[in-house]
């Protein structure tokens, strides 16, 4: 019998158990157990899978979504199309000339408190200390979300992206939609959401569990190379 680590249930073989990693933990696995469901699709497969075609159709669904956006919005944007770099794979890290302005702090904790219980944090945007049981899930909000939530999902290895409203253009939406509709899971996602500070330091902040970037104007470049650092790599569960 194999023993599942992530939810607990049982299965009589090494093939049940790695298809049912793939089925219900998507998202979720660490690096090695990534690499097993790998192979075990690999050793299935006979020409084009099922599973490529799939990601082929989501992806042709997601750039006809943005064109779609780009062409159709009429919302003053730019004109810019985003990079394309939004579903690209990560990379094992960041490119270190980029990231070098992320400011690394001490943690403030990370034990949970009741929800609805005001926390005080050092820093606003938070960067760890306590939080609420709930975690925020990744997407794109045009409303601020409870701080108690979010750093929440920092623990969980989210990267956390606010931005100023005024300084968001119909280009720079579309690229952060992207790039939290790509980066989704437990313990892998991208949330991106206002400022909730009256008069932001930088019109982007980009975040995750400890460690801040300010970024003055949207290069969709740095996001990729941020969340290429950090992403899934929280304290609770890191899975990259």
């Amino acid at each position: 019998m194999v023993d599942c680590d992530y939810c607990g249930e049982s299965f009589d073989g090494e093939d049940s158990y790695l298809d049912h990693l793939a089925d219900d933990h998507d998202g979720e696995l660490g690096a090695i157990d990534q690499r097993r469901v790998d192979s075990r699709k690999s050793d299935d497969e006979s020409g084009i899978s099922l599973m490529a075609l799939a990601v082929a159709i989501g992806a042709a669904i997601a750039v006809g979504a943005t064109l779609y956006l780009s062409f159709f919005s009429g919302g003053g944007g730019d004109g810019v199309s985003p990079d394309g770099i939004e579903s690209e794979s990560l990379k094992d890290s960041g490119d270190s000339e980029t990231l070098s302005s992320v400011e690394e702090f001490e943690s403030e904790g990370s034990e949970h408190v009741s929800e609805g219980q005001n926390i005080d944090y050092e820093r606003s945007p938070p960067l760890s200390g306590p939080h609420y049981d709930r975690p925020t899930e990744g997407g794109f909000y045009e409303e601020s979300q409870s701080a108690g939530n979010i750093v929440h999902s920092l623990e969980h290895g989210a990267v956390v992206i606010y931005y100023d409203e005024g300084a968001l253009n119909e280009s720079s939406r579309t690229s952060l939609q992207e790039f939290a509709a790509t980066h989704t899971g437990t313990w892998r996602s991208v949330i991106v959401l206002p400022n909730p500070n009256e008069n932001p330091e930088s019109d982007f902040v980009l975040t995750a569990w400890r460690n801040r970037m300010y970024m003055d104007s949207y290069d969709a470049q740095t996001v990729y190379e941020f969340l290429s650092e950090f992403i899934g790599r929280g304290p609770e569960n890191p899975v990259r």
